[in-house]
């Protein structure tokens, strides 16, 4: 498992945000479709983002909740979660900041039945992040879908499906990524 970390992060380190003058906004858009698709925790892209930019120092990400009416899962959501038919899914809404600058805007349905008491507590009652919360679970993404954006709304947007390392899917997210990824330039470039 170390093994497998240490190339996620090699990956990572490639696929941040080094800005060379004759980069263009879709080539950084391109990279962070890249590193977000790459099967590691959005939080733990984004943290790597917002240090090379400079955004934060320390460069955290926040969880801030949106008050938001909960969102059914539909037929579709449920398939892919693999939920039994009474089985409760909850609805999660959040942006990810780091320092004053918001990252992404979340969509989250999960299984709180395929989490610990105390990830379902953390995830009420903290602003830790989904994928630091559920990271004991050992799991990996797998992209659904990504949409790049044009105009105010973002960059992209991804749908991804949460497996914990046990092969059980336990979340489905909808990332919407904001501007402020690709259009900061890191100080002393």
């Amino acid at each position: 498992m170390k093994g497998v970390a240490a190339c996620g992060l090699a990956l990572l380190a490639l696929l941040a945000p080094t800005v060379v003058r004759s980069e263009t906004t879709q080539d950084r858009v391109r990279r962070l479709a890249a590193a977000v698709s790459s099967g590691m925790s959005a939080t733990q892209v984004l943290t790597e983002w917002c240090a090379r930019l400079g955004l934060a120092d320390p460069p955290v990400i926040r969880a801030v909740l949106e008050p938001s009416s909960p969102k059914a899962a539909g037929d579709v959501t449920r398939r892919l979660l693999a939920a039994a038919p009474t089985e409760r899914v909850r609805y999660r809404r959040v942006r990810l900041v780091c320092g004053t600058h918001v990252l992404s805007e979340a969509e989250n349905w999960y299984l709180p039945s395929r989490l610990t008491p105390d990830m379902n507590r953390r995830l009420d009652g903290t602003d830790t992040p989904f994928g630091v919360v559920v990271a004991p679970l050992s799991f990996h993404r797998q992209t659904q879908a990504v949409q790049f954006l044009s105009g105010a709304v973002g960059v992209m947007r991804v749908r991804a499906l949460l497996i914990s390392g046990a092969g059980a899917p336990f979340s489905l997210v909808v990332e919407t990524y904001g501007r402020d990824l690709i259009a900061v330039t890191p100080p002393g470039r």
